[in-house]
């Protein structure tokens, strides 16, 4: 234990003992630092010693200095910060003062008056110690700036950093926009399970639990899609979840375990709907929150009131790569040069789609993937649709009625993120079902983010479901372009951190 937490302890037990209430709950506050700095900052001196107003405040102290005979104490509330004066003249308050620390929580009453300067004030008149802070905050004046310490006492950023408040801050009117958003255009906001018996709906690896009265493994969900086109099926023509979804996947400054995705569906639309309206929701979200609609990152500056630029995958991957995508032996050397796996099973017969063995498809579109994610998606800073993705690597999304090898499928990316994923929805059962029958057989031969069989769902199916749109977007990674965030970890309260 510090000396200074040795010391806040003995104040502590020194206030116990002369008899002082320790943690009152009684005090109730009628003003807050925001409202007050509003609503006086045009009033002088004269006009406020004038008017006598007298306010309650409560909050934490951040800093205290003293100039003669006057102590300056900053109060912040959840609204801001408003300078606290206390004057030696009133002993008692004076001396009650002295045992208050930075960090501690107190209720204030006094008039509101101005400095000589012209800084906003409160002349203290009474005080009450609600909460003694045992242990002294890091850096009180410069915040918090360990990274790890922050992500893992998130409570001690929140505390010291105005900045890292503001995110959450955003992000919260973020999501209450999303629902707002949605709602008036007559979606239905629906919950879907959290565990599952069977996890679908994305390429990822799960986490397994296990539940004991019923005697049976399930699975943390990792995304909802199957069970929000269940109710599309049921009836229910547009519907939508912000759901948190779990994979078991890598940690990175892109990537939490747990993060949260806004998943909609849209009866009687395509892919090209969608994209629709991804661009106006992100586009009206930016305006909401910033009240214009130009994001700066990294030097690169975009402007969301133009229209969102779209491409093909093969398209946009020919553009970016020199090789010709056809040329099995070129890519495999472009992939090897840029540190890229390759799966040495592939061979080189047979010439189909694209230039490829019918066999190695599947194969040699992964490393098209593969080379896409490492070399084309960080130059994708403008706000950019990617577009018909290939089938094999799409396997709920609806065959292009131009070309079977290639899905009604787009992904958003900005700044180099992927943002969104959507696609016109694969509703032909016979299609799905066997489309999901090879995702079961590449899990089996050890593909860990494949696909599982699910019966139950392609039974749903067989019941009919009208043409469908849908989306899933990484609201953590929304919100980290929206603010300018550099990791995910700055946009999520509480980040997954390794135990120490």
């Amino acid at each position: 234990m510090s000396k200074e937490s040795q010391d806040r302890k003995q104040k502590l037990e020194a206030l116990r003992d002369s008899g002082v209430e320790l943690y009152p709950n009684d005090f109730r506050r009628d003003s807050v630092a925001r409202d007050l700095q509003s609503e006086c900052a045009a009033w002088t001196r004269a006009e406020l010693e004038q008017q006598a107003r007298q306010v309650k405040m409560a909050g934490r102290v951040m800093a205290r200095r003293q100039m003669g005979k006057t102590s300056f104490v900053n109060l912040v509330d959840s609204s801001g910060a408003m300078q606290l004066m206390f004057v030696k003249t009133e002993a008692a308050l004076w001396q009650q003062l002295a045992q208050v620390d930075v960090g501690d929580m107190i209720g204030v009453v006094g008039t509101v008056t101005k400095t000589n300067s012209g800084e906003l004030s409160v002349r203290v008149s009474e005080m009450t110690l609600m909460a003694k802070a045992l242990e002294p905050l890091p850096e009180k004046f410069h915040g918090l700036s360990d990274i790890e310490l922050r992500y893992r006492k998130r409570y001690l950023d929140l505390i010291t950093n105005a900045d890292s408040r503001a995110v959450f801050q955003q992000r919260s009117k973020l999501i209450a926009y999303l629902r707002d958003y949605f709602n008036q255009r007559n979606f239905l906001e629906v919950e879907t399970p959290m565990m599952q018996v069977i996890p679908g709906g994305a390429a990822a690896q799960p986490f397994v639990t296990h539940h004991n009265a019923l005697n049976m493994d399930l699975y943390l969900r990792v995304a909802p899609e199957l069970y929000l086109k269940r109710l599309i099926v049921g009836g229910f023509e547009r519907v939508y979840e912000l759901n948190r979804n779990f994979r078991n996947e890598g940690v990175s400054s892109r990537h939490n375990p747990e993060f949260t995705m806004l998943e909609f569906y849209q009866a009687y639309a395509d892919y090209h709907d969608a994209m629709d309206c991804v661009e106006d929701l992100i586009r009206s979200a930016c305006l909401y929150l910033l009240g214009n609609a130009q994001l700066v990152r990294d030097s690169v500056q975009c402007d969301l009131e133009k229209p969102f630029a779209r491409g093909s995958f093969y398209d946009v991957l020919r553009q970016h790569l020199a090789d010709d995508l056809d040329d099995r032996a070129a890519l495999r050397r472009y992939a090897s040069q840029h540190g890229i796996a390759i799966d040495n099973a592939t061979s080189d017969e047979q010439p189909s789609h694209q230039g490829i063995a019918a066999d190695d498809a599947t194969r040699d579109i992964q490393l098209l993937l593969k080379l896409f994610e490492k070399l084309v998606e960080p130059q994708l800073k403008e706000p950019t649709f990617i577009t018909d993705y290939p089938t094999a690597i799409s396997p709920l999304a609806r065959r292009s009625s131009h070309n079977p090898d290639v899905a009604e499928r787009f992904e958003l990316f900005m700044f180099g993120y992927e943002i969104a994923n959507g696609f016109s929805e694969l509703n032909d059962p016979i299609d799905q079902g066997r489309r999901l029958w090879q995702q079961a057989q590449q899990r089996g031969a050890g593909d860990d983010e494949a696909m599982y069989y699910d019966g139950d769902y392609l039974e749903a199916l067989a019941y009919g479901m009208p043409p469908t749109a849908g989306v899933g977007i990484g609201i953590d990674r929304l919100v980290m372009v929206l603010t300018g965030s550099q990791s995910i970890r700055d946009v999520i309260l509480f980040p997954l951190m390794h135990s120490k």
